[in-house]
């Protein structure tokens, strides 16, 4: 299913029943609200609690899976119809009014019949009690600013609160990744072009008739600290002291005050410790851990069958605590540093290559075999002998794990899942042997602090460690599915779980297909 409706809403208390209603036909929706015509046209701010709690309500009807829309347009133009940015394919309404619904259709070219989820007449939405206690002016030049990625109901309500109290001009500031590096998970934040570029999408869709000016920002000010013409800013209750802040700015620079319009946060219903207490982004981008972040790339030189999953991350960022995860799951996981160990053996092709470049000294005494302790100190601080050694290494052990594949695949029970627990993974180009990759991020902080912890190393020491590994942001520019170990034992458990299952059906699914 990927298809769009429009509803056209007469009954407010009725808006429950009416998107569980019709959400298995849809997943993208246009909320028109029917209203009581009155003359003179009332300020469409006056709508803005309605539609705020509208929002907030809808996400108790049908989660967020989907795209909800309420728009704007027609409550500032009695009769208008926006251009809306995708085709609409069904119409629906809670109540019986035809020559509204037949007017829509016309409008919006739908071929399709309306679909009436009541047959008695109804009337129109009434203007809000509450109404007097509401800031009804409009501005001609209104400005506000945020992070906006993913578009969610907490930015839907900020957003519409502008839309609704501007006449002429909206100028919205989007942070770019200058402003975003302490925000959890920030290496799942949109690019800022393509949260621009949603932005607009949204805004051109809820009302069209607004010029929107949507710009990114380096600071958390941009174009207020500059725009002469701009009249009234709006904010949330945590970002207050900053719509405040910018008063103290334009004074400083002869601009005149912004009038600041506050909107209340939007609270989250998921109290688990871990996500935040509001609806926000940063409980989007935790959302998705453990989910499919990206499709992976066909691999049609692999056989099928084990599917091969590369594990990686970067250190200390609890990738070999997820490869046991996945392993108690059912996974066959093949540990790369355990195979490196192995090709260092004495008798390996590997181990005489070593000696021959690195000479006896990084050998052990007692048994001859290569002392990592002697060898590791020497190639970290030669850039040039630590690719050496990589060079020798990295293909031996692919080597290595390509026969222990070819057995898996030899024998009587042929594994569905390996995992490839591999630190060196992108770095090594071993991507290209898995049908898919799987990653662990941390904070880098946070991973500092593990190394200094765990290896009792200075700081310094650990961040030296750190300094030569893939970012988090290459990382998960590569990665299909993506972990993160920053919160407890029980939600990165979880994780894995939902990855684990969304993969065997993925794969089942794949193989009931193929056998039609």
């Amino acid at each position: 299913m990927a298809s769009t409706g429009l509803l056209v809403v007469s009954n407010i208390k009725q808006l429950g029943k009416s998107l569980r209603s019709i959400e298995k036909y849809v997943n993208s929706l246009y909320i028109h609200l029917n209203v009581a015509e009155t003359t003179p046209t009332p300020p469409p701010p006056v709508w803005g609690r309605l539609i705020s709690q509208l929002y907030a309500d809808s996400g108790s009807y049908v989660g967020n899976q989907m795209d909800l829309r309420v728009l704007v347009a027609p409550l500032k133009q009695q009769h208008s119809v926006t251009q809306l940015r995708k085709p609409v394919d069904l119409l629906f309404s809670d109540a019986h009014q035809p020559e509204l619904c037949d007017r829509l259709r016309t409008a919006l070219n739908i071929s399709k019949p309306t679909i009436f989820l009541e047959e008695e007449d109804s009337t129109a939405v009434q203007l809000p009690s509450n109404s007097e206690s509401a800031n009804l002016q409009v501005y001609a030049n209104v400005v506000l600013g945020g992070t906006f990625d993913r578009i969610h109901i907490g930015h839907k309500i900020f957003l519409t609160q502008a839309v609704l109290r501007a006449r002429k001009r909206l100028v919205v500031g989007v942070t770019t990744s200058a402003m975003t590096k302490h925000k959890v998970l920030p290496e799942l934040i949109l690019p800022v072009e393509e949260r621009i570029a949603q932005l607009r999408e949204f805004l051109l869709d809820i009302d069209n008739t607004l010029q929107y000016e949507i710009v990114p920002i380096d600071d958390p000010f941009g174009p207020t600290q500059t725009d002469p013409n701009l009249d009234m800013i709006v904010v949330s209750e945590e970002t207050l002291y900053g719509g405040q802040k910018v008063n103290t700015i334009r004074a400083t620079r002869a601009l005149c005050k912004l009038d600041i319009f506050c909107i209340d946060i939007v609270e989250s219903k998921v109290n688990d410790g871990i996500h935040e207490s509001k609806v926000s982004s940063s409980n989007t981008r935790i959302d998705l851990l453990g989910t499919r972040w990206q499709q992976p790339e066909p691999r049609p030189n692999l056989p099928k069958r084990p599917y091969i999953i590369g594990l990686t991350g970067g250190i200390a960022s609890g990738k070999s605590k997820m490869a046991e995860r996945l392993g108690k799951l059912g996974a066959h996981v093949i540990d790369c540093d355990k195979v490196a160990h192995y090709v260092y053996e004495p008798g390996q092709p590997c181990y005489q290559k070593i000696v021959q470049y690195f000479g006896s000294d990084i050998l052990a005494s007692a048994n001859g075999r290569i002392d990592r302790t002697k060898l590791g100190p020497r190639v970290f601080a030669n850039p040039k002998e630590l690719q050496l050694l990589n060079s020798i290494v990295w293909p031996e052990i692919m080597m290595e794990v390509n026969k222990r594949l070819a057995d898996l695949r030899a024998s009587e029970q042929v594994p569905q899942v390996v995992v490839l627990e591999a630190a060196v993974l992108l770095k090594a180009g071993w991507e290209s042997n898995c049908h898919e990759v799987w990653s662990m991020i941390v904070r880098p902080e946070e991973a500092v602090k593990r190394v200094m912890e765990r290896n009792s190393l200075s700081e310094t020491e650990a961040r030296n460690r750190l300094a030569n590994q893939v970012a988090n942001a290459d990382i998960v520019d590569k990665s299909q599915v993506i972990f993160s170990s920053q919160w407890d034992y029980d939600f990165t458990q979880s994780q894995a779980e939902r990855a684990w299952q969304l993969l065997l059906k993925e794969l089942n699914d794949g193989k009931q297909q193929s056998s039609l």
